[in-house]
């Protein structure tokens, strides 16, 4: 027989609570255990809904692979789209590909080009979200919806309150990411004073493979690599 449901009384949510705290500990011991051995790596973000002939996912693809040529490794969410085009151009590059994957009810599986050994499996977004700023050299952001948005304003928040040490956080296609970046500058910025000139200063817009790997070695030609916090 079907139990009876029942609306959970706040001794029972405190106490569900104080469990999962252990299995918030256990996903950052693990994660952190892993990634640390991973070395210099980029993330890239973008739409989990690409599909593999759009332009997006193929520009993806040969972006993750100059970064791999360049001495770096490739993060992802992981899943399919843009994050199976980072992973697949990492690994066809012959280098490090890294997924850090969550369970969600839609869209989210593993892909099959994550590094036996480095594909990394979440329950909780902020305890991913953690490792991805951490283990990262640089975001690349290409096109996406709501979760690339977190990330990108997740990661300009972190910098801009110095919880972290900056890193470039490189925009691809001036013709999607545009009207964003017109709108923090114009609204944001100049309109309203509700953000310094500055914080702008470490996000590039770009459109090209090639412009991705520019902006990273400009960056660290000037700064070291090490752990962001």
């Amino acid at each position: 027989m079907r139990k009876e449901q029942h609306h959970k009384g706040w001794n029972e949510i405190k106490t569900n609570d104080s469990w999962a705290i252990f299995k918030i500990m256990s996903e950052f011991v693990s994660g952190y255990e892993r990634l640390s051995r991973i070395g210099p790596c980029v993330s890239i973000f973008g739409s989990a809904r690409t599909k593999p002939d759009h332009k997006y996912y193929k520009l993806a693809e040969e972006i993750a692979a100059k970064i791999v040529e360049s001495g770096y490794g490739v993060i992802t969410g992981g899943g399919p789209g843009i994050m199976e085009a980072g992973n697949k151009g990492a690994h066809l590059a012959g280098g490090t590909s890294v997924g850090l994957n969550i369970e969600l009810p839609f869209e989210q599986h593993d892909n099959p080009y994550i590094d036996s050994d480095k594909n990394l499996d979440f329950d909780y977004f902020f305890v991913r979200k953690v490792m991805f700023v951490k283990y990262s050299q640089g975001f690349v952001v290409m096109p996406g919806g709501f979760g690339t948005l977190d990330e990108l304003f997740e990661a300009i928040t972190l910098i801009q309150t110095n919880k972290i040490a900056k890193f470039p956080i490189i925009l691809v296609d001036s013709s999607f990411w545009g009207g964003l970046m017109d709108w923090v500058r114009n609204t944001l910025l100049e309109a309203n004073n509700n953000v310094s000139p500055g914080d702008l200063d470490l996000i590039k817009l770009v459109d090209t493979a090639d412009e991705v790997i520019d902006v990273l070695n400009t960056f660290y030609n000037k700064y070291n690599l090490s752990p962001n916090f």
